[in-house]
């Protein structure tokens, strides 16, 4: 009898801990839905600012930002934004962004440079001090829906000392998001604007807005019949 009471506890105890795990499974799906949601929604204005960014840089050649070219009295340090998680138990993501920045380290200081680090997120401060990076500025415990407030300040960080010449170059490492069964490590160029970024393209241009201005149909009827008078 006392096995057999033992047993239906432990049947219980596993039908509640299904029950917990299937609340935290939905909560969880709903999470990533509308993370997924904010994603897609931002996608179309990044596309949107490059294009914008390549016009303006095919439209007058005889100027150059500071952020389109290298100071020639630049010091020879690169600057790395990188993006991670607050917490883990999320696979490889953390991980695959992790070994990206460690090559491209290792790459740039195999030709004498050096490197200055923002970290946003928790595990990506963990991991630069870990290996002994010298990391500028972080911002951590961003939560579901960060605020642009609170990354601005930290990345603003690399780009003053871009413009100022203390580096030169300033890299972004994250995670692109394919679906959910793939995501892949970027390490991307942020400064200075590679010109196969720029450069326009087919789609580019569809996606460009012209300013030429157009007149109203009815400003139009209106000074053709004043005409007409």
């Amino acid at each position: 009898m006392a096995a057999g009471k033992e047993i239906r506890g432990k049947i219980k105890s596993v039908e509640n801990t299904k029950k917990i795990t299937k609340a935290m499974e939905m909560v969880a799906a709903s999470k990533m839905r509308k993370a997924q949601e904010r994603m897609r929604a931002a996608r179309p204005y990044a596309d949107k600012i490059r294009n914008i960014t390549a016009n303006l840089a095919q439209a007058n050649p005889e100027y150059t930002h500071p952020f389109m070219a290298v100071s020639a009295t630049a010091a020879k340090t690169a600057g790395f934004v990188v993006v991670t998680t607050d917490k883990g138990l999320c696979g490889g993501l953390n991980t695959n962004v992790l070994r990206a920045v460690t090559g491209k380290l290792r790459e740039l200081e195999s030709q004498g440079s050096k490197a200055e680090a923002v970290a946003i997120g928790n595990k990506g401060l963990g991991f630069l001090n870990r290996i002994g990076a010298k990391v500028v500025s972080h911002a951590t415990q961003l939560g579901d829906a960060p605020h642009l407030e609170r990354l601005i300040g930290p990345v603003k960080v690399l780009l003053d000392a871009y413009a100022e010449g203390k580096l030169n170059a300033v890299y972004l490492c994250y995670t692109r998001f394919i679906n959910t069964m793939k995501q892949e490590p970027v390490v991307e160029q942020l400064l200075p604007l590679a010109s196969d970024k720029l450069k326009l393209t087919p789609a580019n241009m569809a996606g460009t807005t012209s300013t030429s201005p157009t007149p109203r149909p009815s400003s139009t009827t209106c000074c053709c019949a004043s005409w007409r008078r």
